[in-house]
């Protein structure tokens, strides 16, 4: 997907739309400035506006121009007509408009009328590879047909105004961005597909009050709606990750590994390496690729891919593990039997994993 040069954030120009808006707090203006670190990435038309015009045809426009980007690519790389594909899922966790996401993908490229069709909300970064995980179980069902997986995030209606830090921080987290990633069951197109989808792994916390509210859309006092993230949220995605691990592990750990694992003689991690090539973790912040570096003992090349991507497009969400893939395949590491393992974290709490 390729955007219009015309939306990338400038430091300057956030500055003076800055200016436009009513007085800042404290916590505000420290938030901001933090924002003026992210030059380069995208965010949509309304936010270049002075004042921002975040209306319901602005969210429409930006939602437009990302997925029917993507999807141009896509059908214009396959070769694949639009009335071919029997599964269509869309994700997007925080602008649900009617007709749904879904509908305008189906009405724009004149999807056939037999089509299955969804459209996932309210999920947050991990839904992506829920919505893999849904178009997947339905190629089990319906045989010898593509699916198509949408995935995107929505700026315009979803920009904070307030001054609460814990839901201003989102602000300086997401971008414009999505992907459109194409499935198949199909025997004839066996040799020409990249990828192969192995495992997918989903570990929900929601039971759990603490995980459930860390990530949190809500009004502050003065009534303006934003997505709070909580000081737990860390250890919560700590705790989410080690659940899925323990579920993981035996399906692609070499039995030494695993033998070690389970011993639970003293906590031992184990060497993810030995079982991947390539690592996609959602690009979801410094903090967050720095820490499972760390406790996943990989190395600098392991995690480039996520900080390349957090670097280039910050936070675009849901789409983000697709960023890294490509950036993966654009660096000319990708090779034949490799294996790849794509990470992501989301409200609720959840933390997914897909393994290619």
């Amino acid at each position: 997907m390729i955007l219009p040069p015309l939306l990338r954030l400038l430091s300057r120009k956030i500055h003076l739309h800055s200016s436009f808006l009513p007085s800042s707090s404290e916590s505000r203006s420290s938030t901001k400035i933090k924002t003026l670190d992210f030059d380069g990435q995208y965010v949509p038309e309304a936010m270049h506006h002075i004042p921002p015009t975040p209306s319901m045809a602005a969210a429409r426009e930006e939602s437009e121009n990302v997925m029917f980007g993507a999807l141009d690519n896509l059908f214009a790389n396959t070769k694949i007509k639009p009335k071919d594909i029997g599964v269509l899922v869309v994700n997007c966790s925080l602008f649900n408009p009617t007709p749904s996401l879904s509908a305008m993908i189906v009405n724009k490229y004149k999807f056939r009328g037999n089509i299955r069709s969804f459209n996932l909300g309210g999920m947050d970064c991990s839904v992506g590879v829920i919505a893999l995980d849904l178009a997947k179980n339905m190629l089990q069902v319906y045989r010898n047909t593509y699916a198509v997986v949408v995935s995107t995030e929505n700026i315009t209606q979803n920009w904070y105004f307030g001054n609460k830090k814990s839901i201003l921080i989102p602000n300086c987290l997401f971008r414009v961005g999505g992907s459109a990633v194409l499935l198949s069951n199909k025997c004839s197109v066996k040799r020409r597909a990249k990828y192969k989808l192995v495992h997918v792994v989903r570990t929900h916390k929601g039971a759990d009050d603490k995980a459930f509210r860390c990530v949190y859309q809500e009004q502050d006092d003065d009534g303006k709606t934003g997505v709070s993230l909580s000081k737990d949220l860390m250890a919560i995605a700590g705790g989410a990750l080690k659940t899925n691990i323990t579920t993981l592990g035996p399906l692609v750990l070499p039995i030494s590994e695993q033998l070690l694992f389970f011993a639970k003689v003293k906590p031992y991690i184990p060497d993810f390496k030995l079982a991947f090539d390539h690592f996609c973790i959602h690009a979801d912040g410094r903090t967050v690729i720095d820490e499972l570096e760390k406790n996943l003992q990989l190395l600098p090349m392991h995690v480039e891919a996520s900080r390349m991507t957090l670097h280039g497009f910050e936070n675009t969400s849901s789409s983000s593990i697709w960023y890294e893939l490509a950036y993966t395949e654009a660096k000319g590491r990708m090779r034949k039997g490799n294996r790849v393992w794509q990470i992501a974290f989301g409200s609720g709490f959840k933390c997914n994993r897909a393994v290619w």
